[in-house]
């Protein structure tokens, strides 16, 4: 298994991942399926900022995880919405974790504040992983979301990485973070699989 930032190169891998969930679930709220272009471009969007990660088995991604602004006000440049997902043959095998963790120690590494993340209601193993993280729950928007026949609530789960600093330092493009520490951050990913 191989942690490793993606690339547009992935769209078509990680298109094929997030599909299904799309497609035959409520767990995300698009109800059409990107296409790999869609999603190389989504890629590529979000690493000029931050964290795109795959996880590679036999040199196949099976797993991605990344960070996205929150919201659009400057204010908020500190907090960064995290996303996971996984090839649905390969869940419960620690692939989501290891994706998370170093999405998460990249974002440490960038200087991010907080972290936070929506999971659709029930989804246990999503819980799972979010709590195993460090994420705690601060709320839930009940009935937000309508799809495939019915209303679903969104729980809020938040972790906070960074010092409460009076003026803090502005977050480092990922582009611009240092290689090694980059790769350190990728090596927490990779320890947790082979953990």
């Amino acid at each position: 298994m191989r942690v490793r930032l993606a690339t547009p190169d992935d769209g078509a891998a990680c298109a094929a991942i997030y599909g299904p969930y799309v497609a035959e679930t409520a767990i995300s709220f698009e109800t059409t399926p990107p296409t790999p272009d869609d999603m190389a471009a989504r890629i590529a969007r979000t690493i000029e900022r931050t964290p795109w990660v795959v996880v590679e088995v036999d040199g196949v991604v099976r797993a991605y995880a990344y960070g996205t602004r929150h919201r659009e006000r400057a204010a908020y440049d500190w907090t960064v919405e995290t996303t996971v997902y996984v090839d649905r043959a390969f869940a419960r095998h620690g692939l989501g974790r290891a994706a998370m963790a170093a999405v998460v120690a990249i974002l440490r590494a960038q200087g991010a504040h907080l972290l936070v993340a929506g999971v659709t209601l029930p989804n246990p193993g999503s819980v799972r992983l979010h709590e195993s993280l460090g994420y705690r729950p601060i709320g839930e928007f009940e009935a937000i979301g309508w799809k495939r026949g019915g209303w679903h609530g969104v729980a809020w789960y938040a972790l906070e990485i960074g010092a409460r600093d009076a003026a803090p330092a502005p977050l480092v493009p990922l582009p611009a973070l240092d290689a090694s520490a980059l790769e350190q951050a990728l090596a927490q990913g990779q320890s947790t699989v082979a953990s």
